[in-house]
């Protein structure tokens, strides 16, 4: 983030009476109204400012809604985004027709004035007749992801919402912490740095320079059984066909962010243990060019991968780094040889030149991360050595390979 804060979403769902249910579905149709009133205002002012539209809005806001005074300047800022929005659009084309943004969304936005956590796992909320206070449905024990954010005082709360979903309530917490310093920023140039290359593939979804293998086995046989069965279903075309089939979405979307996000977490691990300051993957604007239609699951599944490890090794302090995949299945990591005949088949390489024999995908993640550590070489600014992260040691342009302790 510009702000140097890293943000996150953690999603819970609060635990209601039915005459807490009563009371927040009144606060949400009192922000809605406070919102259009607002946007109103603005659009008729041309004011998009947060402040500015504030000013205007705000009196009239409290007086034809049962809104608190907090919640009044949220839903006037809340209107201010949505018409700066519209203003973005305008700006981009101005041919574009453009109508007044109306808030018909069952949400509210909540803040650190109108809500408060507590360690005991609730929360208090502020409604259009005083505060209620609820327990949280958080999962037992520290085994849920918001346990994380909940629990480390490193990370604070900010704007949450609540939202109403088919009869349910969700709170999407917000929080945020100081970023960290990349690690590349806390070193000068005549620090070594070290590489992690990536390489993203068909037979394997991801490959490492340290040699580990995320195979997309499974990953293909759930999605061609989804495809098959969704297949079936859509010829049948009867609407329990159809509920079967949004059902059916759901569970595959859940699987492979599942799954991906383990292979995203798995490619940090590496990074960390190997101690690497730098993840390098092939641009992927190649991987769209090279891959055939039939292989649009392997694109998404590749760019999926790519921005969770980003999202996380930002967290991190670790650099995300592209660079040009050019002959990186066809070049000899050993003896620099680049020929098509190198790659004997889909999953083997085998050098014309010096021999040399490897994983196809293991030979590629090799090349990925040398050409960048080789970019390294060609600053004028640095003077440390880049190195190649592999399985058991580092490799160096000046210094060769160098096994770990």
């Amino acid at each position: 983030m510009a702000d140097g804060y890293l943000r996150r979403t953690a999603i819970t769902r609060p635990i209601l009476t039915d005459d807490q249910q009563d009371l927040l579905d009144a606060t949400i149709n009192e922000w809605k109204d406070a919102c259009n009133i607002s946007s109103r205002i603005g659009w008729d002012a041309g004011e998009t400012r947060k402040t500015h539209l504030q000013d205007l809005a705000y009196n009239e806001v409290r007086e034809e809604t049962r809104l608190g005074s907090q919640h009044a300047i949220l839903a006037t800022h809340q209107a201010a985004a949505a018409l700066d929005g519209v203003e973005a659009i305008e700006d981009l084309d101005e041919h574009y027709k453009t109508s007044q943004p109306e808030f018909t969304s069952n949400t509210v936005k909540y803040d650190t004035r109108t809500m408060t956590l507590f360690d005991d796992g609730s929360v208090s909320l502020s409604t259009v007749d005083g505060r209620i206070r609820c327990d949280l449905n958080l999962p037992d024990g520290d085994d849920g992801y918001q346990h994380e954010y909940l629990t480390d005082d490193e990370w604070e709360v900010t704007e949450s919402t609540l939202s109403k979903r088919d009869g349910e309530y969700y709170l999407h917490l917000g929080f945020r912490k100081d970023k960290p310093e990349k690690q590349v920023e806390q070193q000068g140039d005549d620090e070594d740095r070290t590489v992690l290359g990536v390489d993203l593939g068909i037979v394997n979804i991801a490959t490492t320079s340290t040699a580990y293998f995320a195979s997309g086995r499974e990953l293909r046989h759930q999605h061609r059984e989804f495809e098959r069965i969704r297949g079936n279903l859509q010829q049948t075309g009867t609407q329990s066909a159809h509920r079967t089939i949004q059902q059916m979405s759901g569970r595959e979307s859940r699987y492979l962010r599942d799954q991906l996000h383990q292979v995203a977490n798995q490619i940090l691990e590496e990074a960390r243990t190997h101690d690497c300051e730098f993840i390098a993957f092939e641009n992927l604007k190649h991987i769209r060019e090279r891959a055939p239609p039939v292989k649009e699951f392997h694109q998404w599944a590749h760019r999926q991968v790519v921005d969770l490890v980003e999202y996380k090794a930002d967290a991190e302090g670790i650099s995300v780094e592209f660079v040009d995949p050019k002959n990186t299945s066809r070049r000899c990591p050993e003896c620099g040889h680049t020929s098509d005949g190198n790659r004997v088949r889909q999953a083997e390489f085998e050098c014309e030149s010096c021999g040399a024999t490897q994983n196809a995908d293991y030979v590629g993640a090799k090349n990925v991360g040398w050409r960048y550590v080789r970019r390294g070489l060609q600053s004028s600014r640095r003077t440390g050595d880049s190195q190649l992260a592999l399985k058991s040691g580092t490799v160096t342009p000046n210094r060769g390979f160098v096994p770990s302790d």
